[in-house]
């Protein structure tokens, strides 16, 4: 009998582990993205059933929430684009609007850190839907998803931890600017003024007291995965892709990143580029992302009609009023005085002064200065794995050395991607 009992409990015990190995391998990527596991914080407790909890917070916008976008004319912007695109500058188009706007600076840096951390690496697969339902809720003024990113967690929804925080003007002004204590909060101020820690509760209470909120973003890998944010009832989203040719990025990732495109570097100073190298296929993967979710937006299907815009950082960069009123008027915004007013103060720089976003007169030699700081042989490369996106965009491809550096020859064609 006790033997008897005991294979039992045996079979039982193997049984149990079994499936707690399979429930682990069939899990791990839900547990990083739509079943978030939240991490204890003192307003959080952890409770039993984390995955219950989570799908709360997916759905714990207000019910007057649900309907104001249909009511009274809400709109969402999100701004997507990979890093080195003028993104940051263009993101200022709809930071600067006014009183009626609500604007977030790379939300998503967090869920990227976390993520990295908890699986030893980004997975586009593990990272989309965690991307999708942060900015969801992010548009609905829900604060609370993106706190159990935040590292160290928010002590009773208060942190100094937001990324670049400083660089959204809704979270710099009042009510959201808390008193500065110096010497106790020295290190968590905006630029213009000073602001203690950043209470959560009031930005989230500051988003709904604005008109429109807007979110620029350069983690989003596919245009695809946003699908649901178009067809949530509560939201009127659009969607403006931003793109840069990929030569230009590639150089200017060189000299911003440098540690991590150490191998470019040394490629450009005395080494051929391997064809198989991990990097070559890292962008040829990253110009792929950018061309398919183009390619969808251009097709526009039935969840994207009239809400995706294609942009391209040359043509703001030439003609930055014109754009920014080309965007405004695909968003069903008002181009407000305030907006024209920073573009004007933000382009009209000196030859001896100007930078990327300089006037008409000189912008031709600034967008296309690339092409005299990267070797030729870089340039083949990327026009070799990246001819089809480059070909989408209206980028020409440099024959010859002597063609690239020849500034009576623009790179760019002029087209319209409407």
């Amino acid at each position: 009998m006790c033997g008897s009992m005991r294979t039992k409990y045996t079979i039982c015990f193997v049984c149990i582990v079994a499936l707690v190995i399979i429930e682990k391998e069939n899990n791990i990527i839900s547990r990083v993205s739509d079943k978030l596991t939240l991490r204890q914080t003192p307003q959080t407790p952890l409770l039993p059933n984390a995955s219950a909890l989570a799908e709360e917070l997916l759905n714990s916008a207000e019910s007057s929430e649900q309907e104001r976008a249909s009511l009274d004319g809400t709109k969402h912007i999100l701004l997507l684009a990979t890093t080195r695109t003028g993104s940051s500058f263009v993101g200022e188009f709809f930071n600067q609007q006014g009183d009626n706007m609500f604007y977030l600076f790379e939300p998503l840096w967090h869920v990227e850190r976390m993520l990295t951390l908890e699986t030893g690496g980004t997975n586009a697969t593990a990272s989309a839907p965690a991307y999708r339902n942060v900015l969801q809720q992010l548009f609905l003024c829900d604060f609370k998803l993106l706190e159990t990113f935040i590292e160290p967690p928010p002590v009773h929804h208060v942190t100094p931890a937001l990324f670049r925080r400083e660089s959204s003007a809704s979270l710099c002004d009042d009510p959201v600017c808390t008193p500065f204590v110096k010497g106790v909060f020295e290190r968590y101020h905006c630029k213009t003024r000073r602001c203690g820690p950043l209470n959560l509760t009031l930005a989230s209470e500051s988003c709904r007291q604005k008109q429109h909120r807007a979110i620029k973003s350069v983690r989003v890998r596919q245009l695809e995965t946003l699908r649901p944010l178009s067809e949530d009832p509560r939201l009127d989203v659009k969607f403006i892709q931003l793109v840069r040719d990929p030569r230009a990025v590639l150089a200017s990732r060189m000299v911003a990143f440098s540690a991590k495109y150490k191998h470019w570097k040394q490629w450009a100073a005395d080494g051929e580029v391997p064809a198989d190298d991990e990097e070559v296929k890292k962008l040829r993967g990253n110009c792929d992302n950018i061309r398919v979710s183009a390619e969808l937006g251009l097709q526009q299907p039935a969840w994207l009609r009239r809400r995706y815009m294609l942009v391209r950082y040359e043509d703001i960069a030439r003609f930055p009023m014109s754009k920014a009123a080309e965007m405004y008027t695909f968003t069903g915004i008002p181009f407000t005085p305030q907006v024209k007013d920073w573009i004007l103060k933000n382009t009209q720089a000196s030859k001896e002064a100007s930078g990327v976003y300089s006037t008409q007169k000189n912008s031709s030699e600034q967008v296309e200065k690339w092409r005299f700081t990267i070797p030729f042989k870089l340039v083949q490369v990327v026009q070799k794995v990246c001819g089809p996106t480059m070909k989408l965009f209206g980028y020409k491809f440099a024959e010859s050395e002597e063609m690239l550096t020849d500034k009576s020859l623009s790179l760019i064609e002029e087209k319209s991607f409407v």
